[in-house]
């Protein structure tokens, strides 16, 4: 009975298995793919009936396609494998990443985003990479603090000489105020957006630099980077387009 006692290998291989399928699973989210995976066991289900209950017809159509089996799990469910790959990478492993980023960097100024959203407060903020924005810093104030949501609601409020130009934030503090930036001059955009995001998308087109703009007329956020701009983001996709944008 010694083949009845599970030994570590055992254990390993056994738990292995079952994080794949619990990850594959977790990766699904639509029901067209729910009924792609329960046409998939309802075929391997009936092959091994028809082994198993000698359907000679049954059993050689069923066998001729079982080759095909994996190459059609594969096609079907290339979306959730991908999916289930990158989020193996990325959530098992972020840990031992040098470069960990974590939502509460970026607390205090979501915070701030959100409430001057709901505000219809204008808010223009550059995040400095590696070309450095100091020509275009020289235009504006140094104060070199952490980021604060009280400290960008005061800066942005109209009632104060700081709120007219860009906020620019170098190493995840804000370095400088009222900065001036150039405008875009790109004639798709020049015909549909104010100052405040062609001062945006311009200094994406001549840095490396990204940037975050809250519309005075809609609250709307939108995102610029390399010369492109991302309308009416959620906090959850503005969040994720400047850590993207950091690891870049």
């Amino acid at each position: 009975m010694n083949f009845l006692i599970p030994h570590i290998k055992d254990l390993i291989d056994i738990t292995l298995i079952g994080f794949v399928i619990y990850k594959i699973i977790s990766s699904i989210r639509n029901r067209e793919t729910y009924q792609i995976l329960a046409g998939l066991i309802v075929i391997v289900g009936l092959y091994s009936l028809s082994v198993v209950f000698q359907l000679r017809m049954t059993t050689s159509i069923l066998k001729s396609v079982k080759n095909y089996w994996m190459l059609a799990f594969i096609i079907l469910f290339q979306p959730e494998l991908r999916s289930f790959l990158s989020k193996a990478w990325t959530g098992n492993f972020k840990y031992f990443s040098k470069n960990k980023y974590k939502k509460n960097d970026y607390s205090q100024l979501l915070n701030a985003i959100s409430t001057m959203s709901f505000r219809k407060t204008g808010v223009l903020i550059i995040f400095e990479k590696n070309n450095s924005l100091d020509k275009y810093i020289e235009t504006g104030e140094i104060i070199d603090s952490v980021i604060s949501t009280k400290l960008l609601l005061t800066i942005f409020n109209k009632n104060t000489i700081l709120h007219d130009g860009a906020v620019i934030i170098r190493d995840k503090r804000i370095y400088a105020v009222k900065v001036v930036l150039p405008l875009s001059k790109n004639v798709k955009y020049t015909k549909t957006f104010g100052t405040r995001h062609l001062a945006a998308i311009g200094i994406t087109e001549e840095t490396d630099a990204f940037s975050i703009v809250c519309s005075e007329e809609t609250g709307e956020i939108s995102f610029q980077i390399e010369g492109k701009i991302f309308l009416n983001l959620s906090l959850e996709e503005l969040y994720q387009r400047i850590v993207d944008a950091e690891k870049e």
